[in-house]
């Protein structure tokens, strides 16, 4: 909901007639309500618009006129999902919520990323105001038919996870293996980088081990400039992530060295994020990791060798090695035990490729 006071810099007429022009084209609406009149408008207190509205990431903004009839219909709609059983009150405020953080996000990066890559060679005697409106008139319809389709295959994607859950607990607290992959000495990088080579570091960063991740059937998290969390519910698919984190980035020259912590367990899944123990403990694995290597907790060790990716020897220290016909993917190999900080005595076992001996 934006209320026309600009960003808080020194703006011109100019300037401020080419944002509202631009908004104009993107809500496809003319402003004309005040909060309190656009929640008359929609039949709902305004009590509940000022909460959707707050979740949804808009600010107050008193009794500006800065509201749209598209503002009143989807407020419209909110409200008669609950009005209707379809979502509780506390449900819809998660959804509003959600689509406001994650469309936020976007659309900070596509305004990054198109206007500031898309207008920097503009034509002599022409603003990038100038070619702003012309780029995001043609861009708009192409990015909203995208998203939706991008949308409806992720949502299928879920659904079908949801459907296939043979408890409705498995839904919110399933097993799944979790991994941090965290860059080494990104804090002190980023002191001898400049601004625009640190951001395409980062870009470069989280695009190829989003890429990789995906590739692979694994699930990004999400994204915290020099750190990436991800999760799969095959120990050995998150186990062979992993190392392909390592080794790819390993090969960019450009690039800090990389370290992996991956922990086995019950995870709690809440608004698109995950939470709970085995979170923690890949968190504190990563953190104690050293430089270009991948350390587990003892549960998905357990987990690899009861999958046959590792050989059986590896977690019984003595035992003969087994002709089981199983592909050994992996090797691990326990490390010293450590006192981690809020879950106690820890004992990491090191990933790495199997080598055969035959």
């Amino acid at each position: 909901m934006a209320d026309g006071s600009g960003n808080g810099g020194e703006t011109g007429p100019g300037d401020q007639t080419v944002a509202l022009d631009l908004e104009r084209l993107i809500l496809d609406a003319p402003r004309k309500y005040t909060p309190y009149q656009a929640a008359r408008a929609a039949d709902v207190p305004m009590e509940l618009a000022t909460r959707f509205w707050r979740a949804m990431g808009f600010p107050d903004i008193g009794q500006s006129r800065a509201l749209t009839d598209g503002d009143v219909i989807a407020l419209r709609r909110l409200a008669g999902l609950v009005e209707s059983g379809l979502l509780s009150e506390p449900m819809a405020i998660q959804v509003a919520r959600s689509t406001g953080q994650t469309t936020a996000r976007l659309a900070g990066w596509q305004m990054d990323t198109f206007l500031d890559n898309l207008t920097q060679a503009v034509e002599p005697g022409l603003t990038r105001a100038d070619v702003a409106y012309p780029l995001v008139e043609l861009l708009l319809p192409e990015l909203e038919q995208f998203l939706v389709y991008v949308w409806r295959r992720q949502l299928a994607a879920v659904t079908g996870r949801v459907v296939q859950a043979a408890e409705d607990t498995e839904i919110t607290s399933g097993r799944l293996a979790v991994g941090f992959a965290d860059l080494v000495g990104f804090t002190r990088l980023s002191r001898r980088l400049e601004e625009e080579e640190l951001g395409e570091l980062v870009e470069s960063f989280e695009n190829t081990c989003s890429d990789l991740i995906a590739g692979h059937g694994g699930r990004v998290v999400k994204t915290l400039g020099d750190e990436i969390l991800y999760v799969s519910e095959d120990p050995a698919t998150a186990a062979e992530i992993a190392l392909s984190l390592v080794e790819t980035l390993a090969k960019e020259d450009s690039m800090p060295a990389l370290r992996v912590g991956m922990a086995f367990g019950t995870v709690t899944s809440r608004m698109g994020d995950v939470f709970g123990t085995t979170v923690n403990l890949a968190s504190r694995l990563t953190s104690i990791a050293p430089k270009d290597a991948v350390l587990v907790d003892g549960e998905l060790a357990a987990a690899l060798e009861q999958n046959g990716v590792v050989p059986p020897s590896d977690l019984t220290e003595g035992a003969p090695p087994e002709q089981d016909g199983h592909e050994h993917r992996f090797h691990i190999q326990p490390m010293w035990r450590r006192p981690v900080r809020g879950l106690g005595l820890v004992e990491p076992w090191l990933l790495s490729r199997h080598v055969s001996t035959d």
